[in-house]
This record gives C-alpha cells, sequence and structure tokens, in this order.
C-alpha cells in the first residue's frame, strides 16, 4: 500500500468534512497520474495488478487502487473476506487513535497550516512514534538504513499518459477483479479464523452479481 500523508492530516484535521470531500480536495493521487509514485506492482493468485490499494468503507467510488468490502456478503468466502477487511480497517484506525493520544498536536485543529507544515507535523509524529516502539522494542519491522527508493521520472501533467492513468484508475472491471482475487486468496488463508459459515455454504460460489 502507498503514503498518503496530505490525505491523512487534512482528513485529521478536517473531521466536519466527509470522506468523499476530502477524498475529491485531496492529491493523493497526483503522484500515481505524474508517474512519480513509488512502484507497489504486486499479484494476487497469479493475475498482476499495478498500483497498489487503500482499504475504505462503502461510501469510497470503486476505483483500482480501493478494496471495500461487500454491504451484503453471500457465501463463506465474501463474508470471510468483509470480516478480515473491516478487521484491519479498524487496526488502522487504532493506530491512528494511538497517535492522536500520544501526540496533543494531533488534537488540535489547524485550519490555518498549509500543506507543507501538516506534512511536517504528520511526517515527524510518525517518526517519533516509531523511534520510541523500536526503542521499546516494540517494532514490527526491521529498519533497513541501507535501502532506497527508486528515482521516478515524472510525465507532463495533462499528456496523454496521465489521461491514461487517470482512466486506469477509475476502471470499475479491475476494480471488481482485484476484490475478487482478494476474496479468493483470503478464503485459502487457513489461519484466519473468523467463525465462518459451514464450508458447504449453498452460496459459497460467485454469481454474477459479484461483478456488477
Amino acid at each position: 500500500m502507498g503514503k498518503l500523508p496530505y490525505n491523512i492530516s487534512w482528513a485529521i484535521y478536517s473531521s466536519s468534512i466527509n470522506d468523499i470531500n476530502v477524498l475529491n480536495r485531496s492529491p493523493i493521487f497526483n503522484n500515481i497520474y505524474d508517474g512519480s509514485a513509488p512502484e507497489f506492482s504486486f499479484q494476487v493468485r497469479g493475475t498482476p495488478y499495478k498500483y497498489g490499494y487503500y482499504l475504505v468503507d462503502g461510501i469510497y467510488p470503486e476505483y483500482v487502487v480501493f478494496v471495500k468490502s461487500f454491504s451484503v456478503p453471500h457465501g463463506s468466502r465474501q463474508k470471510k473476506f468483509k470480516r478480515a477487511q473491516e478487521r484491519v480497517r479498524k487496526d488502522v484506525e487504532r493506530a491512528f487513535g494511538a497517535l492522536k493520544k500520544r501526540w496533543f498536536i494531533l488534537k488540535k485543529p489547524v485550519a490555518y497550516s498549509g500543506e507543507e507544515k501538516l506534512q511536517e507535523i504528520m511526517y515527524t509524529c510518525f517518526i517519533l512514534h516509531n523511534m520510541i516502539i523500536g526503542d521499546e522494542g516494540r517494532a514490527i519491522c526491521a529498519f533497513n538504513k541501507e535501502e532506497t527508493i527508486p528515482k521516478t521520472h515524472p510525465i507532463e501533467i495533462g499528456g496523454e499518459e496521465y489521461l491514461n492513468r487517470r482512466v486506469e484508475i477509475r476502471c470499475t472491471t479491475t476494480f471488481h477483479n482485484l476484490r475478487n482475487d482478494l476474496v479468493e486468496h483470503i478464503y485459502e488463508v487457513q489461519n484466519i479464523n473468523l467463525n465462518l459459515d459451514p464450508l458447504d455454504d449453498p452460496e459459497d460460489e460467485f454469481s454474477e452479481n459479484d461483478f456488477m
């Protein structure tokens, strides 16, 4: 999954604005459109996907960079996916709750701060938080100071490739293909136990509505 520091900071400080308005006003996809985003390609069940994704709730549009749950899941596959997706989303929300609890500056409205200042605040809080848990021996991954992010080559804004990427991000077919691949992948992960229905669930297979 990619980074969205500005969008995160904006959402934290703009609690009176709903998620869609925050998304529409956010530059979250700009670095994807202009080609400056890091490489996030991956495969699910042998199918390649070009962009990373965010876990979101039902209000968000069906973009290839969003993975939404099912409002009314059918069968044990979709039910397992729904519970797994929502459980991870709650973990992310708790993570930001922990940041706000640790750093008082994140609780205060910052109506007059610009984009760069919000980025600096969020990055500083992230880094200090990671340093603290690392010092306490609770870090979940090792830091590799030798690791470098590959350089990217931004393209012309408004050019053909730029517009093609905007179309790709909004491809609902890819959105559904990715979600269905993730449903099957998660269903096959045996160590995820979410109190599912019996394996012989009569609605265990995909229907045409799953792809709509």
